[in-house]
């Protein structure tokens, strides 16, 4: 995939921040135990004893944070030599960055991570330390808190039980989601940045097993869930191929979960309805559930009582990394509502899927969701 813009985020290009580099000769996947950040690259030296999944995210985090990608740190990025350890100012400068992070949330928040590169950097390289006359009288850009209010006790809104049952019921009921067992669509994805459309596919089998396979130039984009274990593949980064652990796992299972909402509910134990909002005009009821580990909030729109947007959250060294997947195009198929155009926006990219089609109740091999195989080296 050709990058395009800064804001198209990039794995690889956050990695040099710290100066980290693949082993020479790629890397080993099938391992039983999680896979660690200190055995897969080399010169990890502030981040210590993360999964690779977690520090992935974490480098997902400091290039949102900064809005940069590789060409902006990596000596022969986007070349066919690059040099991922070659170490230049700005690497030791986000090593002390880091250290000085850390020690700010230490000594004031009890090691909380309150204060965070988003803190400070809200995308721009050097922190802006005075408001601007422009910023002070046009209207603020809301920026939401992760974890939301209650709503209080005089506020009109729904309990979470009476949206949840909306939301079934403009599904298509309870009986209609229980007869759907799987079901495979095809369509086209377009990612941020980038003007290829590329073919893409969603194969699913109940209760929860999910994957979504975009058929790239450079090699099929992956993500998968099987019902226990979660995959991801990402053609032309410097881990192709990953396993998500801890928070990022259970981000992958709910994924899968809401490919068959009809026990959505049941997936967190903790449930709070915060203040309504809107989406594009449109007025949303918002839900927001909890478990260890995991954060999520649900937007539901108050006429079609329809998911509108899911944001999670999973943890990383440096605070919450956020997953946005929104659904529009809504239509009958076998009985249930199902979104046509999906739009999956992370840390470091976003994809818009349309689907053209989907076939309910069709016989789909569990190998489907499964480990994906590793993608195929780049060409020289």
């Amino acid at each position: 995939m050709k990058l395009s813009s800064k804001k198209l985020l990039n794995y690889a290009g956050a990695l040099a921040l710290l100066g980290v580099a693949a082993p020479f000769g790629g890397i080993a996947f099938a391992q039983a135990k999680p896979q660690m950040a200190d055995d897969v690259f080399k010169n990890v030296q502030v981040l210590k004893g993360l999964t690779v999944d977690e520090f992935m995210e974490t480098m997902g985090l400091f290039s949102a944070a900064l809005n940069v990608c590789c060409g902006d740190c990596h000596v022969g990025a986007g070349g066919s030599n690059p040099q991922w350890d070659k170490d230049v100012p700005r690497k030791l400068v986000a090593r002390q960055m880091i250290r000085v992070m850390n020690n700010v949330n230490k000594t004031n928040f009890g090691g909380a991570q309150v204060v965070t590169c988003w803190t400070c950097h809200r995308g721009t390289s050097s922190p802006a330390t005075t408001p601007s006359i422009d910023a002070i009288y046009s209207d603020p850009v809301p920026m939401y808190p992760d974890v939301l209010p209650t709503a209080s006790a005089g506020a009109v809104v729904p309990s979470a039980d009476v949206i949840f049952e909306k939301y079934i019921q403009a599904l298509g009921g309870a009986d209609a989601l229980s007869k759907l067992k799987s079901y495979a669509g095809k369509g086209t994805s377009t990612t941020f940045g980038a003007d290829q459309l590329n073919q893409a596919e969603i194969f699913a089998k109940a209760p929860d097993k999910f994957v979504s396979i975009v058929h790239q130039r450079e090699g099929d984009m992956i993500r998968t869930y099987d019902g226990h274990d979660a995959w991801v593949v990402l053609p032309l980064t410097v881990t192709p191929e990953y396993q998500l652990t801890g928070s990022a796992a259970e981000g992958g299972k709910l994924d899968g979960q809401l490919a068959f909402p009809g026990n959505i509910k049941s997936f967190f134990k903790s449930w709070k309805v915060s203040y309504p909002s809107s989406i594009e005009g449109h007025d949303v009821n918002v839900v927001q559930g909890s478990a260890p580990g995991i954060l999520a909030t649900f937007y539901f729109d108050k006429q079609t009582g329809l998911l509108t947007r899911m944001v999670r959250y999973a943890t990383s060294a440096v605070g919450r990394v956020p997953t946005q997947i929104d659904f529009a195009d809504y239509r009958p198929v076998g009985g249930v509502m199902m979104p046509f155009k999906r739009t999956y926006g992370w840390v470091s990219g976003r994809e818009e899927y349309t689907l053209t089609e989907i076939k309910p109740n069709v016989e789909v091999d569990d190998a489907r969701f499964g480990k994906p195989p590793a993608p195929r080296p780049p060409a020289k």
